[in-house]
Formats: structure tokens, sequence, C-alpha cells
């Protein structure tokens, strides 16, 4: 463990990983396709070259339904289950500590910590740092990491990588050619994108359709936010979401995003009494990031949240303010 904060190649980080004896990976509290996704790719990989691995996540420790699609879901451990120092602890798809949440004391205790990440708003915590932004996915930067290992990408592996790739570039709507090429490849291996664009995407409970009536019947349209080209936002209360997996409430915000007057959608969630969490998107012309960074998050530029206190209107206006 140091404090040098040293940027690494994929070839370095490739070699790091194949030293170590052991491996710890972690990923993001309430984790999605694409930290799960890198994190189930790496550890496939390290299992079948006979290196001890587990993966595991923040409280509360509990996979969303989308992901149980994911093969080797028993390489996942609950929290508990964790050495109480990895020698290498590998983090995926986080851009701060805080988003370790309750096992962010596992980089103090480990040997060395490794960060694989693509969040342009990443504050290099931990030892050594492979960090693209240019990537679309952390699965793309995993993928890399696989190749310079010389490990074969078979079924299960990419399916967990597409997973990571599909979630994170919107189902390939906003699809780069890397993120194209390497989607190619990866359905090239047998897996039935379609059939798990589905299940990650669009399937849903019944319970979520009344929750999205009640939210996005309280919808409001500012044309005149955010620099003239409009602000959508809405909130989702504790009242709505009774039987609502978490996963289903952080798919409210690209559905608000379809506006068409608004470049900007925003969800409120509320967490508490005065407490939300924000959920921002864009179609382009504001980098959301910057402006959750403004307000103590991160994220992407056209996806990105924050945590925030105050009433809904606080919280709107100080919104408004830093949109402009």
């Amino acid at each position: 463990m140091g404090d040098q904060h040293s940027t690494v190649s994929v070839e370095e980080t490739a070699a790091k990983i194949q030293a170590a004896a052991a491996v710890t990976v972690l990923c993001h509290v309430h984790p999605d396709a694409d930290t799960m996704g890198s994190a189930l790719a790496l550890a496939i990989a390290l299992h079948r070259a006979g290196t001890p691995v587990q993966v595991s996540f923040p409280e509360p420790h509990e996979l969303p339904r989308s992901l149980e699609l994911l093969p080797r879901r028993d390489l996942v451990v609950p929290p508990a289950a964790l050495p109480d120092a990895a020698e290498l602890l590998v983090v995926v798809d986080c851009s701060s500590a805080d988003r370790l949440a309750g096992l962010s004391g596992q980089i103090a205790a480990s040997d060395t910590t490794l960060v694989i990440d693509h969040h342009r708003t990443n504050t290099f915590f931990g030892d050594l740092h492979y960090v693209d932004a240019d990537a679309q996915s952390t699965t793309v930067l995993i993928t890399r990491v696989l190749d310079a290992l010389g490990v074969e990408i078979d079924a299960d592996i990419a399916t967990c990588l597409y997973a990571g790739l599909v979630t994170d570039t919107g189902g390939l709507r906003w699809a780069n050619p890397e993120s194209l090429l390497l989607a190619a490849r990866l359905l090239g291996t047998g897996i039935n994108g379609a059939e798990l664009l589905r299940g990650l995407m669009d399937t849903h409970p019944f319970a979520w359709l009344p929750m999205l009536g009640a939210v996005l019947g309280r919808a409001e349209l500012e044309p005149a936010a955010a620099c003239g080209l409009g602000l959508v936002h809405t909130v989702v209360l504790h009242t709505d979401v009774a039987g609502v997996a978490w996963e289903e409430i952080e798919s409210v915000v690209d559905i608000v995003r379809t506006s068409a007057e608004a470049e900007v959608a925003v969800v409120l969630k509320e967490q508490g009494e005065q407490r939300w969490t924000v959920s921002m998107r864009s179609k382009g012309l504001i980098n959301v990031a910057e402006v959750a960074l403004k307000l103590g998050g991160g994220g992407h530029a056209a996806a990105a949240g924050y945590s925030a206190t105050g009433t809904r209107d606080d919280v709107l206006a100080a919104l408004r303010s830093v949109l402009g």
C-alpha cells in the first residue's frame, strides 16, 4: 500500500494480476452490469488459471434481479467472507473510494490496490490505476487486460463482458467503433445477445408500471433552465417504491430523458427525511459529470449523479444554479 498514485499500462496491469498469489475483486455499492460483469469476467479467468479469487460488493449485499443472468455467481461472496487483507485488491468501475461504502477499509488493509475504471471523474484512490475515460465501459478495459493475459474469451466470459458493454452504451445506441467491434467479437462466441439485452434492460416486474406512472405523472419541464436548453425533472418518493427494487427505480431516469424539449433529465430519489440521490442524463450538449462533481458526485458526460440534502425545492435550486 502506498500513495504514489501510479498510472499503469494494460501490460503492467496484466503482469500485476498474473503475479498475484491471490486476488480480491470489489464492485461498487448497488452493483450494475458493468461493475459485476467486469469483476466476474476477471474472476472467471483467474479461477481457471488456479488463482484463488473472490468477488464482493458492499451491503446491502443483494444482487439485482437482472444480474442473475451472469454466470459463475458462485464466485461472489458476502463482505463478511472476505479476508481481512488482500495481497492484491482489484477495484472495478469505481470512480472514488466512497463507492465501496463499508468495504472501503479494504484499500488501506490490502498490500496493493489496483483500480480499473473508465470514469472521467476518477479520484485515483488506491495504489495503481488503469483508467481510460475514453473507454465506454469498464468491461472494455477488462477485455484488454484479458487479452494481455492471453485468456480465451469463451461464452461465460463473453456474457459478463457483453452485459457491461451493452448497458453502459444504452443497448449499443451510443456505442463507438471500439465498442461495436467488441460487441461483434463477443457475439461471435455464440452468446444470445438479444436475450441478454432483454433481461438486462427491457424486463421489469409489474410493480414497476404503477410506480412509473406515479413518478412520470409529477414530471415538470423547465424550457429556460440549463442555459435555455431545457430541464425535465421528477421525484421518486418513498411511497412510490413499495415492492420495487432499487434497480427498477434507477431505470426511471432513462425514461424521463426521452423528453424532446430537454437537454438534461433529472430524477430525485427520496432516501430519507430531506435526503436524496440525484440521477442526471444529458443528450450531449451539457457535461453532467462536471455538474455532478460541483455538487459532490461524479459520473460520465452523459450520465452522472450525486447525493443531496434539503427539501426538493432546495435540491432543484442548487442544481439550477450549477446548470445555468
